[in-house]
C-alpha cells in the first residue's frame, strides 16, 4: 500500500463526490491535507471526519487569488505540497446548437481554467522543491466522440492536451502530472442521470462491463498516479471507465 507519511496533499474540490474520498483514502495514508472547497460547512465537517494534520481554505476554484492563497497556507502550515489532486468538474450534456455561449465558457471556465489556475499556482514551489506530482480528473468524452458532449468534450480534451504538454515540460525538473478519465461516476453531481430509471439504464448499457463507476473505482488510480509506484509515470491519462474509450 502507498505511503504518503510527511507528505501533503492539496486537494481542490475536497467535499465533491470524488474529492471526499480521496481526501479520506490520503489522510488513511498518512498524508498532511489541505482542504480546498467553496462549501464551508462540508469542509468543516470532513475536517472532523479525518485525523492527523489537515488545513482547511473556504475559496473559489475559479478564483486565482483563493488558489494562490491556499497554497501560501499550505506552505506555512506544511513546509511543502508534494501533490496537487484537481477534483472539480461538470456534467453537461447538451448538443451545440443548444448551448448557448455562456454555458460553454462556464463549462470551460470550471473544467479547462481552474485546472491551469491550480497547476499554475503550485508549480514555481515544486520547482523549487524538484518534486511533486499533479493528478486532474477528466472524462472518456475528452478523448471520445459520444453524443450531446460537445462543452465538455472541449473541456475535458484541452485539459488532457495540457496535461501531456506540461508533464513534457517539467518531466527533467522532477515533477509528475497525469490524469483519469472517469466513464458515468455514482456521485452527488450525476443524480440527475442516476436517480432516473430510464437515464441510469441508458448510461450502464454504455459501459461495456455493464454497471457505472463507484468513487473507489477512480480514486484507486488518483492514490497509485501520486505514489511513488508511479514514479515512471507521467503524461498518462489513464481510463477508468468501465470500457467505454475500448467500446
Amino acid at each position: 500500500m502507498s505511503d504518503f507519511t510527511n507528505k501533503t496533499v492539496m486537494i481542490i474540490g475536497a467535499t465533491g463526490g470524488i474529492g471526499k474520498v480521496v481526501s479520506k483514502r490520503f489522510n488513511s495514508l498518512g498524508a498532511k491535507l489541505l482542504l480546498f472547497s467553496r462549501n464551508e460547512e462540508k469542509l468543516k465537517d470532513l475536517a472532523i471526519e479525518l485525523k492527523g494534520d489537515r488545513e482547511i481554505f473556504v475559496g473559489d476554484a475559479l478564483s486565482k487569488d483563493d488558489i494562490d492563497a491556499a497554497v501560501t497556507k499550505a506552505y506555512d502550515s506544511f513546509g511543502s505540497i508534494d501533490v496537487l489532486v484537481h477534483a472539480v468538474g461538470s456534467i453537461v450534456l447538451k448538443s451545440l446548437h443548444s448551448t448557448n455561449e455562456q454555458t460553454f465558457r462556464d463549462v470551460l471556465d470550471l473544467n479547462l481554467v481552474s485546472p491551469f489556475l491550480a497547476m499554475n499556482a503550485v508549480m514555481p514551489q515544486m520547482l523549487k522543491q524538484k518534486n511533486g506530482s499533479i493528478v486532474v480528473t477528466s472524462s472518456v468524452a475528452g478523448s471520445k466522440g459520444l453524443m450531446n458532449h460537445e462543452a465538455i468534450s472541449a473541456a475535458k480534451g484541452g485539459l488532457e492536451a495540457m496535461v501531456r504538454s506540461a508533464s513534457v515540460t517539467y518531466a527533467k525538473r522532477g515533477i509528475r502530472i497525469n490524469g483519469v478519465a472517469m466513464g458515468l461516476v455514482d456521485t452527488p453531481l450525476a443524480k440527475f442521470l442516476t436517480g432516473n430509471e430510464l437515464a441510469m439504464k441508458a448510461s450502464v448499457n454504455m459501459h461495456p462491463m455493464a454497471r457505472i463507476g463507484k468513487p473507489d473505482d477512480i480514486v484507486d488510480a488518483i492514490i497509485y498516479l501520486a505514489s511513488d509506484s508511479a514514479s515512471w509515470t507521467t503524461g498518462a491519462i489513464i481510463p477508468i471507465d468501465g470500457g467505454m474509450k475500448a467500446n
